[in-house]
C-alpha cells in the first residue's frame, strides 16, 4: 500500500496545491488521482501566475478571449475556470462517492479585495455562479474584512474555502462566522448543507523566526499553532451549537492544511505532513512536497484531538521572545500583500501577452 492511500484510509483527504493547464493535458492529474489517492486541489495568484508565465500553454486561450473583447480580470476568471472545471469534473466521481464531502477544487477572488466585504461577496456569488460546478469552493481570505463576507457567502449558499488564516483565533472567528451563517439559513428555512474548510497556513510560521529562536525550536512552531487550532476545532464541534445545527443536517467546516511543503532545505520535505496526519482533516501539498513523501514518507501516529504538547511548545517559543498573536496578524497581512503582488503581475502578465498575441 502506498504512503498517500495510508494517510487516505486514515481519513485524511489529499489535495494538491496546484493546477495548470500542463498537468491536465498530459494525464498527470489523473495519475495522482489514480495512484497517489489526490482527491481535490487548491489554486491562488501565483500559481496561475507562474502556469501563466511559464508555458505557453495558455497563449491560444488568452488570444481568443482578448479577440472577444475580454482583458483583465475577467479575462483571467474564465481561463483560470476552464481549467478548473476540467479538474473539477475529473474530481466529480469522488465528490458523488463522498455525497459532497470532498472532491472539491478551489478559485479565488481577487486579493484586492481583501479589506472590502460588499465587492468580496459580489466576486464570491459571481465566480459561483460563473464555474457551473458544484464541487467548486470560492477562496475568500478570513481578514477581518472578510469575515462578514465569509457569513453572507454561507448564508447565499456558495461553498467557500477561507483562506490566509494562521492563528487559532482567525479560524475561531471565521468558524464563528460559518456558524452564523448556516444559523440564518436555518431560521430561513434553507438547506443547512453549505460546505467551507478552514485553511490554516502552517510553514510560513517556522520561516517567520527560523534565525529567532534556538536550534531545538527550528520548525516546531508551525505544527504547535496546528495542534492549538486543531484543538479548538474540536472543541467547537463537540459543543451544542453545532451539535444542534449537524442534528438539522449541517456539514462541519474541515480543517485545511495549508503551506505545508517544508521551507527549510534542512528539514525533511514530508516534516509538515507527517506531523498533521488527521482523520476528517486535508492536507494540500505542492507537487514537489506530494511526490517527495509519496516516495520516502512515513505516518507514525495521528494528531491529537486535545492539541498534544502544542501549549508546551508554544510556552518555550514565548520564553524565547516569539509574540505569536502578534506574528500571526503580521503573517496574515504578509500573505495577503504577497497575493496582492502575484495578482498585480498577473494582470500586466495578461496585459502583455494580450498585446502580443493579437493579430497583427
Amino acid at each position: 500500500m502506498s504512503i498517500t492511500k495510508t494517510l487516505h484510509d486514515l481519513g485524511q483527504s489529499l489535495w494538491l496545491d496546484n493546477i495548470t493547464r500542463e498537468i491536465l493535458d498530459n494525464g498527470t492529474l489523473r495519475r495522482y488521482i489514480e495512484e497517489l489517492s489526490v482527491t481535490g486541489l487548491t489554486s491562488n495568484p501565483t500559481i496561475f501566475d507562474e502556469a501563466i508565465g511559464n508555458t505557453a500553454a495558455y497563449d491560444a486561450g488568452i488570444r481568443q478571449k482578448a479577440e472577444a473583447g475580454l482583458g483583465g480580470e475577467d479575462l483571467f476568471v474564465e481561463l483560470a475556470l476552464e481549467d478548473l472545471r476540467r479538474a473539477a469534473d475529473l474530481f466529480r466521481p469522488v465528490f458523488d462517492r463522498t455525497r459532497g464531502i470532498d472532491g472539491w477544487v478551489s478559485m479565488e477572488v481577487s486579493p484586492l479585495l481583501a479589506n472590502d466585504t460588499k465587492t468580496t461577496l459580489e466576486a464570491a456569488l459571481r465566480i459561483h455562479k460563473q464555474a457551473n460546478r458544484p464541487n467548486l469552493y470560492v477562496k475568500i481570505p478570513g481578514t477581518p474584512a472578510g469575515v462578514p463576507a465569509i457569513e453572507a457567502a454561507i448564508f447565499a449558499g456558495v461553498p467557500v474555502n477561507v483562506t490566509l488564516l494562521f492563528s487559532c483565533e482567525q479560524y475561531q472567528s471565521i468558524a464563528e462566522a460559518y456558524i452564523r451563517g448556516i444559523e440564518r439559513r436555518v431560521a430561513a428555512g434553507l438547506d443547512p448543507k453549505v460546505n467551507s474548510v478552514a485553511s490554516l497556513f502552517v510553514s510560513r510560521w517556522d520561516r517567520a523566526v527560523a534565525e529567532k529562536v534556538p536550534a531545538e525550536l527550528r520548525n516546531k512552531l508551525g505544527i504547535a499553532i496546528a495542534g492549538r487550532t486543531y484543538r479548538a476545532h474540536n472543541e467547537l464541534l463537540a459543543g451544542k451549537r453545532w451539535r444542534d445545527l449537524e442534528a438539522a443536517g449541517a456539514r462541519k467546516q474541515r480543517m485545511l492544511w495549508a503551506s505545508t511543503g517544508t521551507k527549510d532545505p534542512k528539514a525533511p520535505p514530508g516534516l509538515y505532513v507527517e506531523a498533521l496526519a488527521a482523520p476528517e482533516t486535508i492536507d494540500t501539498m505542492p507537487e514537489k512536497t506530494l511526490l517527495a513523501f509519496a516516495a520516502s514518507g512515513s505516518v507514525k501516529s495521528v494528531m491529537a484531538k486535545d492539541g498534544g504538547d502544542a501549549e508546551q511548545v508554544l510556552g518555550a517559543f514565548a520564553k524565547a521572545g516569539i509574540d505569536v498573536g502578534a506574528l500571526g496578524a503580521r503573517l496574515q497581512l504578509e500573505g495577503a500583500d504577497s497575493f496582492v503582488k502575484s495578482w498585480t503581475q498577473l494582470m500586466k502578465r495578461i496585459a502583455d501577452k494580450s498585446r502580443a498575441l493579437a493579430p497583427s
